[in-house]
């Protein structure tokens, strides 16, 4: 049987979308003028692999290979064509910009273009759905499995089942969980849910457990590791069986931080929150590049949105708001103001599922995320970034900081427009919501890179256009 123990649902899916897409893109290419399979390797043309590169980029910043997408494959499917148009689309416009750039890039004419349009979107979205088809026998079939062999059988242990069940990056998962008697009492809801699949093995034996599974990957897991047997988890490691503690694999599998379960240690010994000269200034560089193209692009629906705002009634349709950023200094966001006036007489609030304070505009700007738009020029300022942790109110700040442990560690860094919270994460507006979504932000914060903010921006595509949560 294959085996899949390192590699995610959705980076199988990915691998099967672009092994399909080159193999029957020059096959679309012939098909459209003859001709053009000859100048397909040509790094000039724009025939070349505009189509592919630019198609997988839409797949992947639209989230069809998300957790959630792959689990909901109705709703995927009938996403599938209008993401593919989306990507074709791109690859026009970057067609018709690469003569103005390359010299030697050729241009194909309009009727040839149209041509490749249509094959691509119909081909392309044939693939897509043969890809999904394929991925949805293979997790039908339990092939996409991994053996995981999880050192405990406590509470932590059940959290962890949990949270693989709902978040976790693999579909399919056999679990195995060996427990040590002597050291700690096993979970009730796992005695009721899994009696079968809890093991005992003698003298603490984990290496034999984990030959008897058959194990990918061991994940150390007990409520307490005081008194736990390191020479055969050792044992194990020079059996060959991979051994990762509970908070590294949660970090990993989930992509966020475990604030119910964290341990100050392990945050003080593993890598991460490190932040360089060299990073500082990319971050800065890809700041000011990134926020002029968009707030160019964008121009347009800041205009509208004032006109809009300021045909509703009276008031000022920016709205400056005192917000925490790096290091916790406060600055003033810009906004289009989207409640009433006279919205905090009373004082500052949390916001609400259908506040009454948002006006029918305000409703329909923050919906399509238009409201945000000024803080473009925040960023051109230095005083935020791209991507970063949202911003707060200084008197939320400190009511959080105060409930929260590690809250003030996001302001490691600059507040952003986006962030790895709002992309995972729906609006929140309560403690428990702020404590989510810090689990996000300390895992950003903690594995800053240049790439990872890409990433981001990428995925903030498809918050805007399918919005999930916005308030």
């Amino acid at each position: 049987m294959l085996r899949f123990s390192k590699t995610t649902t959705g980076t199988v899916l990915f691998t099967l979308d672009a092994v399909l897409i080159l193999a029957f893109w020059p096959l679309v290419l012939w098909v459209s003028r003859p001709d053009a399979l000859s100048l397909f390797f040509l790094p000039g043309d724009a025939r070349g692999i505009d189509y592919p590169l630019f198609d997988l980029l839409l797949l992947f910043a639209m989230g069809m290979y998300r957790r959630e997408a792959i689990l909901e494959a109705g709703r995927s499917l009938t996403r599938v064509p209008l993401v593919v148009g989306m990507g074709a689309a791109l690859a026009i416009l970057v067609s018709l910009v690469q003569p103005l750039l390359i010299r030697s890039a050729v241009m194909p004419g309009g009727r040839d273009q149209a041509m490749l349009f249509g094959l691509a979107v119909v081909v392309f979205t044939l693939c897509a759905f043969l890809a999904r088809l394929v991925i949805d026998v293979l997790v039908r079939r339990r092939v996409l499995r991994r053996r995981l062999l999880i050192v405990g059988a406590g509470h932590r242990a059940w959290d962890l089942l949990h949270m693989l069940g709902h978040e976790g990056s693999s579909l399919h998962d056999d679990v195995t969980l060996v427990c040590d008697p002597s050291q700690e009492e096993v979970d009730p809801r796992l005695l009721a849910e899994r009696p079968d699949r809890i093991l005992s093995p003698p003298d603490f034996d984990v290496a034999a457990a984990a030959r008897q599974v058959d194990a990918d990957l061991i994940v150390v897991a007990p409520d307490e590791r005081r008194g736990m047997n390191l020479h055969r988890l050792l044992e194990c490691k020079k059996a060959g069986f991979p051994v990762i503690q509970y908070l590294s694999f949660v970090e990993r599998e989930i992509r966020r931080i475990d604030l119910k379960r964290m341990e100050l240690g392990w945050l003080v010994y593993t890598d991460g929150f490190t932040f360089g000269a060299l990073d500082r200034f990319l971050k800065r560089g890809f700041d000011l590049v990134v926020s002029s193209v968009v707030l160019v692009l964008t121009a347009p629906l800041i205009l509208f949105g004032m006109l809009a705002i300021r045909w509703e009634g009276r008031g000022p349709v920016l709205y400056r708001q005192e917000r925490v950023t790096r290091d916790g200094r406060v600055f003033s966001i810009l906004k289009l103001r989207t409640m009433r006036v006279n919205a905090e007489a009373q004082g500052a609030v949390w916001a609400a599922e259908k506040d009454n304070r948002i006006t029918r505009v305000g409703s329909f700007l923050r919906r399509a995320r238009i409201d945000e738009l000024p803080q473009l020029v925040n960023i051109l300022r230095g005083e935020m970034s791209f991507v970063g942790p949202r911003p707060e109110r200084p008197m939320f700040v400190k009511e959080l900081a105060e409930k929260i442990p590690l809250y003030n560690e996001r302001h490691m860094v600059k507040a952003g427009l986006t962030g790895w919270a709002q992309i995972n994460y729906p609006y929140g507006a309560s403690i428990d919501d702020a404590r989510s979504k810090l689990s996000y932000d300390l895992y950003y914060v903690k594995n800053f890179s240049i790439l990872f903010d890409f990433v981001i921006l990428l995925q903030t595509l498809r918050v805007v256009l399918w919005p999930t949560g916005a308030r």
